[in-house]
């Protein structure tokens, strides 16, 4: 990274963690040690290679998570994610793994249920729910939701994400943090390449979150590459995929 990104990075993780701590209030104050978190001593060698392409750190930190909090980790897969944002908010906080009944059956093939067994996952709740219908009722007046590289998904799923948008928010406080990330895909390419290269264009979650009632207030570019010729299947990529993150809050 060359250090007219770093300085981007670091701008966006400061304004992410203000933007937090401004929209967040009643969950208490204290910031944690994200960096600690990331290199704390059980996690796995597994989660540790998925760090080098995630920067967990500063997507920790952007995204504001604290102590105490409630939040909805959508896409959860086999819980990499949710396992960060578990250690985040704590004993005191919770966590809900939302995956649909196919990505655990063609994709996750037991990985949660064997993550739900370790210590840290003590404050998570796995929910099996399709994506637009994501939330338990149990699971309301959220302080945040993350959504990490599963929007570009629900397109060729045909799931009806202004259902799956409107719910969301219905979810949130008001306040609460929506943060969404996921590979950049082509300005101009929709959710064409959701399956074949699964990558979505930005602009498109973007305006999709906007229509439900979100309002955008932040963005992060330390998971950007402009190298990225952002056509490529992700999983084939001959350099690091060029990835967005965003964050809307419900007004």
């Amino acid at each position: 990274m060359n250090r007219y990104w770093m300085k981007r990075a670091a701008a966006a993780v400061c304004a992410g963690i203000a933007v937090a701590l401004s929209g967040c209030a009643g969950v208490g104050d204290n910031v944690p040690d994200y960096a600690a978190i990331v290199a704390a001593g059980d996690r796995t060698d597994a989660d540790r290679m998925i760090d080098k392409r995630r920067n967990p750190a500063m997507l920790l930190a952007f995204s504001g998570l604290r102590p105490g909090m409630r939040v909805l980790d959508m896409s959860a897969g086999g819980g990499y994610s949710t396992e960060l944002a578990a250690r985040a908010v704590g004993s005191g906080g919770r966590v809900y793994a939302q995956n649909s009944q196919l990505v655990l059956d063609q994709f996750v093939k037991g990985r949660l249920d064997e993550r739900m067994k370790r210590p840290a996952m003590a404050n998570v709740v796995k929910v099996v729910r399709e994506f637009d219908d994501p939330v338990p009722p149990e699971a309301m007046n959220l302080d945040a939701i993350t959504f990490f590289f599963g929007y570009h998904d629900t397109p060729w799923m045909g799931t009806d994400r202004v259902k799956m948008n409107r719910a969301m928010f219905a979810a949130l406080k008001p306040g609460g943090m929506l943060i969404v990330a996921d590979h950049s895909g082509l300005p101009g390419s929709g959710v064409s390449g959701s399956k074949s290269v699964h990558r979505i264009e930005e602009a498109v979650v973007r305006r999709e979150l906007e229509a439900a009632g979100f309002r955008f207030v932040a963005d992060a570019n330390f998971l950007r590459n402009p190298e990225d010729k952002r056509d490529t299947l992700v999983f084939k990529s001959p350099v690091r995929v060029d990835e967005f993150v965003l964050k809307f809050v419900r007004p």
